[in-house]
């Protein structure tokens, strides 16, 4: 143990992350190698039916490029805010016990501040859908 300590101030140098960058390197090089072959060893047939968009086995009907309400798009950002509050907690839960009674008042002031921006969100109707 007395040795490891000794050495946690050369934990962090560059040479410990080559490791991780041949790696990356070869991740990378192995994807950009078999996309090349897959393009030029697979086969090309190009059919009318191959070249029409899939949209599972429903025939498209009238454009794409519909406009989508803002409320979609406000609730989708919402969720994913609320959703990244839940994932703060695990690291609590994880070391509730060492953390006491300091972390566990941080935890409730890091609620008590997403409550805050949950009334608000309430009191402007933004989850609101009819107009």
């Amino acid at each position: 143990m007395h040795h490891f300590l000794l050495n946690a101030s050369n934990a962090n140098t560059t040479s410990n992350y080559l490791p991780i960058g041949i790696q990356l390197i070869f991740a990378v090089g192995f994807v950009a190698t078999m996309l090349f072959l897959s393009a030029m060893v697979g086969p090309k047939r190009r059919t009318k039916e191959k070249l029409e968009t899939f949209t599972s086995g429903i025939e498209s009907h009238g454009d794409a490029r519909q406009p989508v309400s803002v409320k979609y798009f406000l609730v989708a950002i919402l969720f994913v805010l609320f959703d990244v509050e839940v994932i703060f907690f695990y690291p609590y839960a994880v070391n509730f016990k060492m953390l006491g009674w300091e972390g566990f008042l941080a935890v409730l002031m890091f609620v008590a501040l997403f409550l805050v921006g949950f009334i608000y969100i309430i009191k402007k109707k933004a989850l609101k859908w009819e107009d």
